[in-house]
């Protein structure tokens, strides 16, 4: 068996593996990055890549539709499902073989496939063939799609996030477990492309908005497009041909059903930790398996093991990947070299759903308890002057500051809310008021006057 000895062994080569690899070596650790396969990020392999390119030719197709708005005369649209999907795993290859690029030029003793385990706290088993002694380790193995119970038995009728992009032609109806940024972008998007598509989540809220009048509004926007069934849960499922039934409890008590072509798990993405053997380095572990980390650190309660990305649950988006893979790679050279860590302070939250409209979730939640302690300031959209401009005159915003005036958060709904969020999230990492952000040029017309908009009711309440 062939046996390594390396200053840091980081296990998945996703955003955060091979940030945490990059880090180790700059920080100058002998480091080994571990990769199971498949190869290319979650991002870029199956999730917001591939989906935003479902998305983009669903925009396109509903523009066209839509363009009578605007006086233009369009006959008919019709949907090649497989040109869309050969196109999408056309660019989505690229995307993998772009992130790639970087690891095929690692030196042999720098790079191992297999899957990893822990012998203890301090060795590694990679597959068969070889034994992996290290110093400090990072976990990064990301995440995995979940099939829930109902849906268990049905083989290749039932769709993930990993197996959606390579279905050959679209499904002729998709029933759609979850209302979460997935699940919700993906029914949009089959909706817009001729597929007749439901959406079942036991919660009342789609796209993880939180504030009552984004809810309802929210609610009412996708209700328009797709089957919308809130409050229910899926119970059974059947093979019924080449298709699936589905029965369901309905919010109201009464038991449903219906025939789908195929249908999605679109309801999260456990951690890949299950198989690492994490109890055999001594790490302290919760209910659900996972170890117990200082979210600053990422340093495991146990051991000299740190844990980033989609692993550890904490914050599972690309952003907070890459850079929880920057923190872990550096201090893990760190713990190698019998050196203090480094403890750098979270970044805002900022979450987004590509949608149309968009959505987008910034800073601290929604808190129905705290009206004594907050302002709100609200906008909306359906009669923004540029957002009627471009006929995408739906939704809002509400902005949360505190009663000395300092931006807490907010949640939005709306076009292009993409852009308004990343400043908003600026301003609370800068611990900015809303009068200091509203005294700044908002060009007209803009969307951003929006933001404005929300910024100076805000001031108006303090002031009053």
């Amino acid at each position: 068996m062939r046996e390594i000895a390396c200053d840091v062994a980081v296990i998945g080569a996703g955003t955060a593996g091979i940030a945490a690899h990059a880090a180790a070596r700059k920080a100058g650790a002998h480091a080994v990055l571990i990769e199971a396969g498949p190869g290319g990020t979650t991002c870029a392999r199956v999730g917001c890549m591939p989906s935003k390119l479902l998305i983009a030719a669903a925009t396109a197709a509903h523009g066209a539709r839509a363009a009578g708005l605007f006086g233009l005369d369009v006959p008919e649209v019709r949907v090649n499902g497989r040109a869309v999907l050969d196109r999408l795993r056309r660019e989505r290859d690229r995307f993998v073989a772009s992130v790639r690029d970087g690891l095929d030029d690692l030196p042999d003793d720098e790079r191992l496939s297999g899957r990893a385990r822990f012998e203890d706290g301090q060795t590694l088993r990679v597959g068969d063939g070889a034994r992996v002694r290290f110093r400090a380790a990072v976990v990064a193995t990301g995440s995995s799609p979940s099939v829930p119970k109902p849906l268990q038995g049905l083989g290749e009728r039932v769709l993930t996030t990993d197996t959606l992009f390579e279905i050959a032609d679209l499904p002729r109806s998709l029933a759609i477990l979850g209302g979460g940024p997935v699940g919700i972008e993906i029914a949009q998007a089959m909706a817009r492309l001729g597929v007749e598509t439901c959406l079942f989540d036991v919660g009342d809220s789609l796209a993880g908005l939180t504030h009552p009048d984004l809810v309802a509004a929210g609610n009412a926007i996708f209700a328009s497009e797709i089957g919308l069934h809130l409050g229910c849960a899926v119970e059974a499922s059947e093979i019924d041909g080449d298709g699936v039934r589905l029965t369901w409890k309905a919010k109201d008590g009464t038991r449903r059903e219906q025939r789908f072509a195929r249908v999605l798990a679109a309801a999260g993405r456990p951690p890949n930790v299950a198989d690492l053997g994490l109890d055999a380095a001594d790490l302290r572990l919760g209910e659900k398996g996972l170890p117990h980390f200082d979210p600053r650190t990422l340093l495991c309660e146990g051991g000299p093991v740190l844990i980033a990305g989609d692993a550890n649950a904490e914050r599972p988006i690309l952003h907070e990947a890459a850079r929880q893979g920057r923190i872990a790679g550096e201090n893990a050279a760190e713990l190698a070299a019998g050196r203090s860590l480094a403890a750098p302070e979270p970044w805002v939250s900022l979450a987004m759903v590509f949608t149309q409209p968009q959505v987008a979730v910034v800073g601290a939640p929604f808190d129905p308890d705290a009206a004594s302690r907050r302002v709100t300031g609200a906008v909306s959209f359906c009669d923004q002057g540029r957002a009627r401009i471009e006929g995408e005159d739906r939704g809002g915003a509400r902005i949360w500051a505190d009663r000395g005036g300092r931006l807490l958060g907010g949640e939005f709904l709306g076009p292009a809310v993409e852009h308004l969020s990343h400043l908003l999230a600026l301003a609370v990492q800068e611990g900015l008021s809303a009068a200091a952000l509203r005294d700044r040029p908002y060009y007209h017309p803009t969307l951003e006057e929006g933001l404005e908009t929300a910024l100076g009711d805000i001031v108006r309440q303090l002031r009053a």
